[in-house]
């Protein structure tokens, strides 16, 4: 539950780096008390946004708020803003108990030492580590690591957490757990998060919002039900890793496409026109079949299976390689013939037409 009341508010930033603009006029508000995913492939500006709302890089234009007033040209030590960096940035020759304790024994103004302990020591046990406060960092593993960056950041009490791809570095397994645990540490602390990552899947599972990057511009701004089931832009939908998308032209309330012409009702308005159909809604149908939607000969591939629903690969005359999703919960999956021919069908209202229409 967000307390409505922004927390941090970019006004028109813009960050260049020589002849190349990382940000271009990004305005952006989050309110307090909230998870925030920050999805973009990479060139996207993602990590530079980041840096900026924490002081290591300096706007060429645009206004950066921190609760209420100006911090454009506050260093970042004076923010107040916590940082967790990628690769954890420990001090190696420092235990796990000295790490967390770092900030606030040489911070500007050192906390009292008889209220270092109990924060050191509460943070520690929050993120799950009591019992190792001794060990050297080269004793604990990778997720370990992650943790104390985290409690470190925390002990601080920042109104504000930035996470620079925190759970890059982790294992699959390791990843999903983190997942869980940053996201019910963060609700027990009531503090934003800010969580930038190149996964889409990631994005969607954590954030309460998600912002999608473009380009160094916001491409969409909304929920992960929103941002996945009506993405802003052909490049959001491309960027989910979730559609088939297909190039065309759009000419009134009619999409020409590799299959064919097909009456449009809604057009999502974009830069170009594109016409997307999410892996899940096609069907595989025997070729030369009664139609039954709009549908696309295609070759069959291969299959991937992956655990919970398999992907099916086929290709089309074009040489567009199409995906096709079933998920096992719906039964048990079909299986197709090698270069085989196939006709890959939808329905009209599962499409999303993209244009200046």
């Amino acid at each position: 539950m967000t307390d409505g009341k922004p927390i941090f508010r970019l006004d028109g930033v813009t960050k260049n780096y020589g002849p190349v603009t990382a940000l271009r006029g990004v305005t952006l508000s989050v309110a307090g008390n909230e998870y925030i995913s920050l999805l973009g492939p990479s060139g996207s500006g993602k990590s530079t946004l980041l840096r900026v709302i924490a002081g290591f890089e300096l706007p060429d234009s645009g206004r950066v708020e921190f609760e209420g007033r100006d911090i454009t040209h506050v260093p970042a030590h004076e923010r107040g803003i916590g940082f967790v960096f990628q690769n954890f940035a420990l001090f190696p020759h420092l235990s796990v108990y000295d790490n967390v304790a770092f900030g606030l024994l040489n911070g500007k103004t050192p906390a009292p030492q008889a209220d270092v302990d109990g924060r050191v020591r509460e943070m520690i046990a929050l993120v799950g580590l009591a019992g190792m406060e001794g060990r050297g960092v080269h004793q604990i593993s990778g997720g370990q690591k992650q943790r104390v960056a985290l409690a470190r950041t925390l002990v601080m009490a920042p109104r504000l957490v930035l996470l620079d791809e925190p759970l890059g570095a982790l294992d699959a397994n390791l990843r999903n757990r983190m997942r869980n645990e940053l996201r019910a540490i963060r609700e027990k602390l009531g503090v934003t998060f800010l969580h930038v990552t190149g996964s889409e899947t990631e994005a969607l599972a954590m954030g309460d919002r998600v912002v999608v990057l473009d380009k160094g511009s916001i491409a969409q701004f909304d929920t992960p039900g929103a941002v996945y089931g009506s993405p802003a832009t052909p490049n959001v939908a491309h960027f989910l890793n979730r559609y088939n998308i297909f190039a065309g032209e759009l000419k009134g309330r009619e999409f020409s496409g590799p299959f064919g012409a097909l009456s449009v009702e809604k057009v999502t308005p974009a830069d170009r026109p594109a016409y997307a159909v999410r892996y899940d809604r096609m069907k595989v149908e025997s070729e030369g079949g009664a139609a039954s939607g709009p549908g696309i000969a295609a070759k069959f591939v291969a299959s991937e299976y992956l655990g919970s629903s398999v992907m099916y690969f086929f290709e089309t005359d074009q040489g567009q390689v199409i995906e096709v999703e079933h998920h096992l919960s719906l039964g048990v999956p079909q299986s197709y013939e090698q270069n085989a021919r196939y006709t890959l069908r939808w329905r009209p209202e599962d499409a999303i037409v993209f244009g200046r229409g």
